[in-house]
């Protein structure tokens, strides 16, 4: 990476695009501007902009009171509540860095987090769907990490309780930290090994969540539904927890993923935009199918991102919940696009949209590194306001990641439309090489989904000793069940390549799904090589 080509993007950012205002800055400045505003709801309890102002500022000086100091990391591992937005908060006006760490999370990621980012604290639930978060503190601080303090929130026990972290004096922000400092780390998605820690400043931070809230037409009178776990960088800023808060709206938050608490909130609390991964808006799209009737008039944007969405299911998201969808494709790492609300039908159905900010800077590029011509897919990488240089203390990891120009490689192919959308197609690591030939996984689903026998379909690339991989279509079970012979046969007669057809067919129950709701394509390559 070449550093004088930082230092002058840096220069740039820093007097034309970034705010000198950090995460906990921008709270009192909302509360000041909307602080009777009821900013969040959860379970009949409410806060109010003001209201949250004060609880933050006191668990800050609790924090500080009881030896934690700026510039601390503090994994924070608690699902959806309340205690969560006031968490972050008083970290933010801390100037302590919150590592957010995911509900589903088990020991060995824990530990590797809390190592990699040298934590000095660990926030959790004394238990949450049936899972005992102390027990793996234990066994996690008689291995390693003996200098990490455990807060919890619930029964306590032998550790520290959240509750009496709230101070009686006034928070001071004297010592508060610099907008440009890290302001939080997220975690890179992957579902196998150590996530990376994903450096986020608080300015930059800022800046996404209020240019996704603008493009999603957020208002004082949104309401907010936040289905998915709020660590995760989706519902927490794009335009999440964070953007609804910059235009003075309302959070609902939703504790546990299912559709049988999301489309009961959407309903009560008159919910008017919510966020989705594709596996779960097919869920809630079954749970409305089972005939009780819900009023879902309130709802005018569903957001679906976090994994490539087909156009089939795209169609049915919007029929469903009778409302606007919104594509969006994003990174923790950067880059945020989305569809526009007022665009046409293929627009919302078939491209993940434009990138929310002028400054963001996009390439496409072939194998070699060297730009696609306009409409070819290539690997997607992209430099800008809000798009990191590289991960936290992987310098081996940042040199294979980040171009000499600065430019973040995001391991995803895509293509540039020549309306300015765009479509990606997947991660380069999910592309099939079937005897030297390249499949995209999602053209063939597209296709399989036109069949009306088929309501979900997930085709992955399975290991061959001849082949090098062969093409395995995962099929969730229905009414009836299609042979190998008819699906290859289906697919013949729309005249698709014949190396683009698939070798094996298996039908699933449910799919497998990673931590935050998408669906696990490594346990599907798994279960397809053994077969």
């Amino acid at each position: 990476m070449n550093m004088e080509t930082k230092n002058k993007l840096e220069r740039f950012y820093r007097k034309n695009v970034w705010e000198p205002v950090t995460l906990g800055g921008a709270l009192t400045l909302w509360s000041q501007r909307y602080g009777e505003n009821v900013a969040v709801t959860e379970n009949g309890r409410q806060l109010t902009y003001g209201q949250l102002e004060t609880e933050a500022g006191s668990v800050a000086q609790g924090f500080l009171s009881s030896g934690f100091k700026r510039g601390d990391k503090i994994v924070l591992q608690i699902p959806n509540s309340m205690e969560f937005v006031i968490a972050i908060f008083a970290l933010f006006k801390a100037g302590m860095i919150p590592v957010m760490a995911l509900p589903a999370q088990r020991k060995t990621e824990i530990k590797g987090i809390l190592e990699k980012s040298d934590a000095r604290g660990y926030i959790i639930k004394d238990r949450y769907l049936g899972f005992d978060y102390k027990e793996m503190a234990r066994e996690i601080l008689s291995e390693s990490c003996n200098g990490v303090r455990v807060i919890v929130l619930g029964e306590n026990e032998e550790f520290t309780s959240f509750g009496e972290l709230r101070a009686d004096c006034v928070f001071s922000e004297a010592e508060a930290a610099d907008s440009a400092d890290i302001g939080l780390f997220l975690l890179s998605g992957g579902t196998t090994g150590i996530p990376k820690l994903i450096p986020r400043r608080h300015a930059d931070y800022l800046y996404v969540a209020k240019e996704t809230a603008g493009r999603c037409k957020l208002t004082s009178n949104s309401v907010y539904l936040a289905a998915l776990p709020i660590a995760h960088n989706f519902p927490l800023g794009c335009p999440g927890l964070m953007g609804t808060l910059t235009a003075g709206g309302r959070i609902v938050i939703c504790s546990v993923t299912s559709p049988d608490e999301i489309i009961p909130l959407i309903e009560e609390e008159k919910v008017t935009i919510t966020g989705l991964v594709p596996a779960m808006a097919s869920m809630c799209i079954e749970f409305l199918e089972l005939g009780e009737e819900y009023d879902l008039s309130s709802l005018e944007v569903i957001q679906v991102g976090g994994s490539v969405l087909d156009p089939y299911l795209a169609q049915r998201v919007e029929k469903a919940f009778n409302c606007r969808l919104q594509q969006i494709f994003g990174i923790a790492e950067g880059l945020i696009c989305c569809t526009d609300l007022k665009g046409s039908d293929y627009v919302r159905y078939h491209t993940q949209g434009k990138p929310i900010s002028p400054y963001d800077e996009v390439l496409i590029v072939d194998e070699k590194g060297e730009e696609v011509p306009e409409g070819e897919y290539g690997e997607l990488l992209v430099r800008g306001a809000y798009t990191i240089y590289g991960y936290y203390n992987l310098e081996e990891v940042n040199k294979d990641r980040i171009s000499e120009e600065c430019y973040f490689k995001t391991g995803d192919r895509a293509r540039r439309l020549k309306d300015g959308n765009y479509q990606v197609a997947g991660r380069l690591t999910e592309m099939i090489n079937r005897a030297g030939e390249k499949i995209i996984p999602s053209e063939i689903e597209e296709l399989l989904l036109k069949n009306e026998l088929i309501s979900e379909v997930q085709v992955v690339g399975i290991k061959d000793k001849l082949l090098g991989e062969k093409i395995c279509a995962f099929i969730l079970e229905g009414s009836e069940k299609m042979s190998l012979n008819n699906i290859r046969n289906c697919l013949a007669d729309m005249e698709v390549a014949a190396f683009k057809l698939p070798d094996q067919v298996a039908y699933i129950s449910n799919w497998p799904l990673t931590s935050v709701g998408k669906i696990d394509r490594n346990k599907l390559r798994e279960l397809g090589e053994k077969l």
